[in-house]
């Protein structure tokens, strides 16, 4: 059964869940086509090969593919192979980080044998520039903003945001770049012609726009629960670094920070309130340094960025009238009583100065209306009354 790369690829899919250790091996030996013969002719491991006969049924695996292709083409996507100029080649580290002899989805964590793809922007150049957003599906208010104010940010600074369209912070991120006219993507768990769930099918359409809906399976594929902690290494992997905004302590954007801390990516996390059950999986992850803590799209960018470039701001309070005096003026007028009046010898004893310096300062304040002279002496002028202390 001769094919070309492409059809075999898609084939492959169809036919076996993504990830699989067995069918890359295949591929690396034998070249997509050669790997389908043999898949299809039993020489593979039992599970693999049994999988694959069962979707089979007695069809031909060139007639699956060929109608995937179909289904393709009338949806207006695409099929992008490893082959292909657009494939994001950060995909192929996912091969250093399968664990053998561990659960099939901490074994199976191979790149994907092709991806479907919705949008009209180019995979590799868009994604070269990208980050995750990810968190709980049941989100609280706070979470919902900070994932939009930080898919905002980056979308401004032309980066963009990869996350899965779920509900919740995934959502909330999406809609944050869509709002910058940024570029987002949007991993399924499903084929990418279904929307999952049904009530982001606009929001969906809406990324279509000037972003892109990706997926490991064909078109058709149902939104299986398993199928989500498959594609949450995609996510890790397609960007340079993962931001968790909400975790309740047993959250799956928990595992893809996981991967993407394997992946040598940027692993970050958004403090929460210490009341927020929403917030427990972000703490664990910060108090056992799973995560650098992150408080805005600036401080994520100084995580992911160029070395020198992408420096976020210090943070800093307001800056107010009297930090403007300097130290010495300032601990002068300190010495300067807040009811009454004093003279220049008591305010240099108040604040612990020579007097020389309270006589040379005492003109200076009068002048810039922080002191007025009363009564032989200096008192507080009343907008300086309530400064701080």
């Amino acid at each position: 059964m001769s094919m070309d790369s492409r059809t075999a690829r898609v084939a492959l899919a169809c036919l076996v869940e993504p990830g699989s250790v067995e069918v890359h091996r295949l591929v690396v030996e034998h070249g997509p086509a050669g790997a389908l013969d043999a898949l299809v002719a039993g020489k593979a491991a039992e599970q693999v090969a049994g999988a694959a006969q069962a979707r089979l049924t007695g069809r031909d695996a060139r007639r699956i593919a060929e109608e995937a292709l179909a289904r393709t083409e009338r949806l207006g996507a695409r099929v992008v192979v490893p082959e292909d100029d657009e494939w994001p080649v950060q995909l192929a580290d996912l091969r250093r980080i399968t664990r053998p002899g561990g659960m099939r989805v901490d074994r199976d964590t191979y790149p994907p044998v092709c991806l479907w793809v919705r949008g009209r922007p180019p995979l590799a150049p868009t994604l070269d520039r990208s980050v995750s957003i990810v968190g709980a599906r049941a989100s609280t208010s706070y979470g919902n903003h900070v994932a939009q104010e930080l898919g905002y940010g980056l979308g401004t600074r032309g980066w963009a945001v990869v996350s899965g369209g779920a509900y919740g912070i995934d959502a909330a991120a999406h809609r944050g770049v869509i709002a910058a006219q940024g570029v987002t993507a949007a991993v399924l768990a499903c084929g990418v012609d279904r929307a999952y769930p049904a009530m982001h099918a606009s929001l969906f359409e809406r990324i279509i726009e000037d972003g892109l809906l990706l997926s490991e399976w064909p078109p058709g594929a149902a939104p299986h629960r398993h199928r989500f902690l498959i594609r949450n290494r995609v996510i890790a992997a397609l960007s340079r670094g993962t931001v968790v905004v909400e975790a309740n302590a047993r959250s799956g954007a928990r595992q893809t920070l996981g991967r993407a801390a394997l992946l040598g990516r940027a692993a970050m996390a958004v403090p929460g309130p210490v009341t927020s059950a929403m917030s427990v999986g972000c703490h664990q992850l910060l108090r056992h340094g799973a995560a650098r803590p992150v408080m805005s799209y600036a401080e994520v960018l100084e995580e992911v960025g160029r070395i020198g470039d992408d420096l976020a701001p210090v943070p800093q309070g307001e800056e107010d009238q009297f930090d403007r005096l300097g130290p010495e003026l300032s601990r002068i007028l300190d010495g300067v009583p807040l009811r009454g009046a004093a003279d220049a010898g008591q305010i240099a004893a108040a604040a612990g100065v020579p007097l020389r310096d309270v006589l040379r300062a005492l003109p200076a304040l009068e002048m810039a209306g922080h002191v007025v002279a009363r009564d032989g002496g200096y008192a507080a002028r009343a907008r300086d009354r309530q400064r701080s202390r």
